[in-house]
């Protein structure tokens, strides 16, 4: 019963809670900008897009690195270089979120032929949203911050003070 999903999973309450926050701070400022920069500013609705997806992205990077995973193991060397790669990691893991999204979409109105708005809404930031939320939050927490829990965090710290005990 030691690694029952259950378990895990309530283990991962605040890492999940921490990353839903920053998950919500990162949609408004999307909705936020893409709404202005469509009204105001008056750009066309790719280019507002793209911008306030990128802004999204920017947000919900700097939130998870200083937030929710601040205590990783591999947060990041503190050169620019490597927070540049793991910015691009993250980049490409929410565009892969958005595929998910985009092909949720696609799949519903073209391949199944449910083309009224409910239906898009459903597929698209219903079911889609959901799955690209737990593709981003296992490629943030894997591939970006290559995240190991409070418990490995604890365990290598007992093992630095057990070694530093022998040797000092």
């Amino acid at each position: 019963m030691r690694g029952s999903p259950v378990r895990r999973l309530r283990a991962a309450g605040p890492e999940l809670a921490a990353f839903a926050a920053v998950g919500l701070c990162a949609y408004a400022a999307d909705l936020g900008l893409f709404l202005w920069l469509r009204g105001p500013v008056g750009l066309d609705p790719l280019t507002a897009k793209a911008l306030s997806f990128v802004a999204g992205c920017s947000v919900a990077y700097t939130g998870n690195a200083l937030g929710t995973y601040r205590h990783a193991a591999d947060g990041g060397a503190p050169d620019g270089i490597s927070r540049l790669r793991q910015y691009g990691i993250f980049f490409a893991v929410n565009v892969a979120g958005a595929l998910v999204q985009l092909l949720c979409l696609a799949v519903s109105h073209y391949g199944l032929g449910l083309t009224s708005r409910r239906a898009d809404t459903v597929s698209g930031a219903g079911i889609g949203m959901a799955l690209a939320t737990v593709l981003r939050f296992w490629g943030t927490r894997t591939l970006v911050f290559r995240y190991r829990g409070a418990a490995t965090a604890q365990l290598r710290q007992a093992r630095q003070v057990t070694q530093t005990t022998w040797t000092g």
